[in-house]
């Protein structure tokens, strides 16, 4: 298993943290106000479900995106990242306007946006990003991006705003000011999960539960495998899908899929007979939210192994129904569960991005390096595989 992408250590993160200052400084020639810290964020189960008001499972990863900021009084909202060319990105707030493919500037941008059109007293700050949560491996670096950057500025300008409302704001960024139909569990898994715990939402009404999630004291790892792939395929197919979703729930008169109860699914999808590509769509969400109830289940009553089918099953589920894996997924869950894996299965869009694999501490390597040589020997580029370790949502660092 390649260290590649591993987590910063906990004893290196203050390092981290001056060193961004210390970039900060070095931008702006100033000291920042603070520092603050977004995770990225792994699903274990409970995919596409958010945007049908159903129920989801992440777990936040120790990949953090970093921002250093302070405070303006001029109205200028000035914007730099260290892993992104181009300088500094120097915006007027009060000419702030929605901006689909805008860049990755446009995602803190829509967050000071939405927080301005929801009232908030907002004014000019700098910011400085350092992340490393790897982008476009279905992880939510934008979420992390999103999220650290309402916390800064909910701090800098005291605002008293809650975790789960830093989220909804954060969305609403994404959706209006960038063009992004994402659903909820993304920011909300950035900004409220803890650590040691997967995070239990119900997307309808936001109730959470912290779901005790300590595979090192059992004997286990979730491994995640980064396939470092994106095919264009999915563009526009997260927007389809979704739209799809909608159509299935206008056709079985609910305002939701999630209001299709799972020992109900037979007879719905008797009522979507003429649908074949809405019939599998529904498949998926209804047996979906119910996955993600088992699951809690067995993690309620001790039996963490027991999840590892749930995953492969929502795995062929995505494959299958929902029509969103792709070739190096698939070889990245069949070769696991062939090299001895309890259950893996595609987390995140799709069409690319990461798997997540569950495994006995004692065959993580070997698990790890089986992966690696089926991409090797299939002509793909060497995935990159690390642990994800139950970690804390956003949080001021310095």
């Amino acid at each position: 298993m390649t260290a590649h992408g591993a987590a910063v250590p906990a004893t290196e993160r203050p390092h981290r943290a001056q060193h961004t200052a210390a970039q900060f400084a070095a931008v702006y020639d100033a000291a920042p106000t603070g520092t603050w810290a977004a995770p990225g964020r792994v699903n274990l189960i409970g995919e596409h479900t958010d945007y049908n008001d159903g129920f989801v499972m992440p777990l936040a990863l120790p990949h953090t995106t970093l921002a250093a900021a302070s405070a303006r009084t001029d109205g200028v909202l000035r914007l730099h990242s260290g892993g992104a060319d181009g300088g500094i990105v120097e915006l007027r707030l009060d000419e702030l306007r929605p901006a689909p493919q805008g860049g990755w500037a446009a995602y803190p941008a829509g967050v000071v946006w939405a927080m301005r059109e929801a009232g908030l007293p907002v004014g000019g700050a700098d910011l400085h990003y350092d992340s490393t949560v790897p982008t476009g491996a279905g992880l939510s670096s934008s979420a992390a991006l999103e999220v650290v950057t309402a916390l800064a500025l909910n701090d800098l300008y005291g605002l008293g705003q809650e975790p789960q409302r830093l989220a909804q704001l954060a969305q609403r960024a994404e959706n209006a000011f960038v063009g992004v139909p994402c659903g909820i569990m993304d920011q909300t898994a950035a900004a409220c999960c803890t650590e040691g715990h997967a995070l239990f939402l119900d997307t309808r009404d936001l109730t959470r539960r912290q779901v005790p999630f300590d595979l090192a004291g059992e004997g286990l790892r979730l491994l995640v495998v980064d396939t470092r792939v994106k095919h264009e395929l999915g563009d526009g197919a997260y927007a389809e899908r979704r739209a799809g979703c909608e159509r299935g729930a206008r056709a079985l008169g609910v305002r939701a899929l999630r209001e299709v109860p799972y020992a109900h699914l037979s007879e719905a999808l008797a009522g979507l007979a003429g649908e074949p590509a809405v019939q599998a769509l529904v498949r998926h969400i209804v047996t979906e939210n119910h996955r993600v109830e088992e699951v809690i289940a067995c993690l309620d009553a001790g039996r963490t192994r027991a999840i590892g089918p749930l995953l492969t099953a929502g795995h062929a589920s995505l494959r299958d129904d929902f029509k969103i894996s792709c070739r190096e997924l698939d070889l990245a869950v069949d070769t696991a569960l062939t090299a001895g894996a309890l259950g893996a299965r595609m987390t995140g869009g799709g069409f690319g991005g990461s798997a997540i694999v569950l495994v006995e501490e004692a065959a993580a390597t070997a698990v790890g390096t089986a992966v690696g040589e089926a991409f090797a020997a299939a002509g793909h580029a060497a995935p990159r595989i690390f642990e994800a370790v139950a970690s804390a949502g956003a949080h001021r660092v310095a």
